[in-house]
């Protein structure tokens, strides 16, 4: 897989409006120094988003929550009740932490978590997924390009959780069982101010990535006239 053709079909089919994606993998080196980010560290995506990376590890990210779900700590004995009773995201605390429970985020052997506009990065190898920022136009099509191979009817799937849990504790799950489900998250609200107001994530995770790659340019987003209506659509916007 390269990173210049994957781009070349990506600007094909959404066009040169459409926001490049992020890779996020661990590594044992930074790709750069980045200062401590308080609170959520989606913040530092901004960043990312202008072509500026950001490596994260457990002394860079602020968030409690956010050190858990990307693997740098073990889970702060207050997650599941500022989780229930302070933001109200679920009835009862027993309910985060058997949500947790399934989740079943393991610790990184890792030192950092870097993030990488796709311009930027030499490679696909050794990344955990690709994330988009997207409009509902572009989930349009960042769906039906998940749906074009895959019949099961979590193709793609929308879960519960944090920003970070929705974008890299999903991705690093399904890498681990190699399965094949895309995600759609930031629905979180307490992830919403660090995003645009019309966008939503969507993540592929590296083992379903690797098959996508290749049928990209086979689905309705290339050459079909109901596509390039929204492609246009997407191309106007301001």
């Amino acid at each position: 897989m390269r990173i210049d053709t994957f781009i070349d079909n990506y600007r094909e089919a959404f066009g040169e409006l459409a926001p490049l994606p992020i890779i996020f993998r661990y590594d044992d080196t930074p790709v750069t120094e980045t200062p401590k980010i308080e609170g959520c560290f989606f913040k530092g995506l901004r960043e990312v988003r202008d072509g500026r990376p950001i490596s994260l590890n457990a002394e860079t990210i602020g968030c409690g929550g956010g050190k858990f779900y990307t693997g740098f700590s073990p889970m702060p004995d207050r997650v599941p009740g500022f989780v229930s009773l302070q933001e109200k995201y679920k009835r009862s605390p027993e309910m985060v932490a058997d949500f947790i429970r399934q989740a079943d985020v393991r610790r990184t052997e890792k030192r950092y978590l870097n993030f990488i506009r796709i311009d930027g990065a030499d490679r696909f190898d050794g990344m955990e997924g690709v994330l988009f920022f997207a409009t509902p136009d572009m989930l349009s099509g960042l769906c039906a390009w998940a749906f074009y191979d895959n019949n099961d009817a979590d193709a793609v799937t929308a879960l519960f959780g944090s920003g970070c849990c929705s974008v890299v504790t999903n991705a690093v799950y399904e890498n681990r069982r190699n399965g094949s489900r895309t995600f759609l998250g930031l629905f979180d609200p307490s992830v919403r101010p660090y995003v645009g107001e019309y966008e939503l994530g969507f993540v592929i995770p590296r083992c379903r990535f690797a098959r996508m790659y290749e049928t990209m340019r086979e689905c309705c987003l290339s050459g079909t006239h109901v596509w390039k209506k929204v492609k246009e659509r997407i191309g106007a916007r301001p």
